[in-house]
């Protein structure tokens, strides 16, 4: 909704729950709060990707992004459980995959370097942090479905 690509918007959403994961102490006051604070800390993120060079797309209709993200909000994946889930499943990947993550996220590693330190390629580095984001979104699904 913030003009980016589906990529992009992948890597600000994971960026964004890892925001409240790296924080020793979250706590949800409410669900809309929690809502609130996702979709400020994902505009803040978008804001900075773009001030590293990135061009800034305008979208004009804020009320259509608001009324859809409340939609989103009202069934996400908030609290304690969707954060439990999340760190079972990252510790279902290979631990390959869970270096590339955390050098890209924790480290602000770029896919060169991360590529580098793992033996591959950029290209590789990119294929295998996508493969992996896929798996945990999958994994944290059926998790919160199961339970």
């Amino acid at each position: 909704m913030l003009g980016c690509d589906p990529a992009t918007a992948d890597d600000l959403t994971q960026e964004t729950f890892l925001k409240i994961l790296r924080r020793e102490v979250f706590v949800q006051h409410s669900d809309a709060a929690t809502a609130a604070y996702l979709r400020r800390t994902a505009h803040n993120l978008f804001i900075s990707m773009h001030r590293r060079g990135r061009k800034v797309k305008q979208v004009e209709v804020f009320e259509t992004i608001d009324e859809v993200w409340e939609r989103w909000a009202g069934a996400d994946l908030t609290g304690d459980e969707a954060v439990d889930a999340l760190r079972a499943c990252l510790q279902a990947l290979s631990e390959r995959a869970r270096m590339a993550l955390k050098l890209r996220y924790a480290k602000g590693a770029s896919r060169m370097e991360i590529g580098s330190q793992l033996g591959i390629t950029e290209h590789g580095a990119r294929n295998l942090m996508q493969r992996a984001k896929q798996q945990l979104k999958t994994c944290v699904k059926n998790k919160m479905n199961a339970s």
